[in-house]
């Protein structure tokens, strides 16, 4: 670095020029303290955190105490989500490292990024319930994957329900149709046996004669008569003896 003119070189007007020359301008002095290695990692850890989260909302903070802000940042925490603060040149140069140039006109005054892992819905809803009790807390945007979001947005992802809410709901969905198709086949199955039988009911009522299958089994045939009784055999009456003959016979 140039050092200072001392009172010769003032009143030279040739080692005036010379001095002017060789000093730096406020340009390429500003230029090298950007490029310092703390606000090289600053940059890199902002346009990471873009990139790799879930979601990260932009806030302006100004009027905040630090006790608020620690108490933001813990009720953030179930939300899986880090509140941090940065200057705007940083958070600015790492947006357009990213490919964010959209969130450029949101990095002005005091900024604050929450970055979400997790469920951005449950970080957005911490956040509004914060600002309703602490007026300084100003949502101005974010991000949403690789969706850019205003404060509307925000405020209308703040509106919907939780996650486990939703899966809950598509679940319940999913099974009313079949809870009800197997009432319909149950209530079907029973009502075909009801008319069935109040169809062959009015049949019999009506003289009609069930089928051979539906009929009972017929009656056990009647035991075949016992054999005849073998006729009676005749006898002969014996001749009379000889002295039975008639007296007239002998002579």
């Amino acid at each position: 670095m140039a050092r200072p003119p001392d009172e010769a070189i003032l009143t030279d007007p040739l080692r005036v020029r010379r001095w002017s020359c060789a000093a730096p301008d406020r340009s390429e002095r500003t230029s090298a303290s950007v490029a310092r290695p703390e606000k090289v990692a600053a940059v890199a850890e902002i346009r990471d955190r873009l990139t790799e989260s879930d979601a990260a909302v932009l806030t302006e903070y100004r009027g905040l105490k630090v006790s608020e802000l620690a108490e933001l940042r813990g009720a953030l925490r179930p939300a899986g989500t880090d509140f941090k603060i940065f200057k705007n040149t940083l958070a600015r140069r790492a947006a357009e490292e990213a490919g964010l140039a959209e969130l450029i006109p949101m990095l002005e005054g005091p900024t604050a990024i929450a970055f979400v892992r997790g469920d951005a819905v449950i970080a957005a809803k911490a956040l509004r319930d914060f600002g309703k009790t602490n007026a300084a807390l100003v949502v101005k945007g974010g991000l949403l994957g690789t969706n850019v979001l205003d404060a509307r947005d925000v405020t209308a992802l703040a509106d919907v329900a939780p996650r486990e809410v939703l899966l809950a709901r598509l679940a319940g969905g999913f099974q009313a149709p079949m809870v009800k198709a197997a009432g319909l086949f149950q209530a079907f199955t029973r009502n075909m046996a009801y008319g069935i039988k109040a169809l062959i009911d009015q049949r019999v009522e009506a003289g009609e004669s069930l089928p051979a299958s539906e009929a009972s089994a017929p009656e056990a045939t009647e035991p075949e008569p016992e054999a005849e009784e073998s006729a009676p055999t005749e006898t002969t009456e014996p001749e009379p003896a000889a002295d039975d003959q008639p007296a007239d016979a002998a002579e």
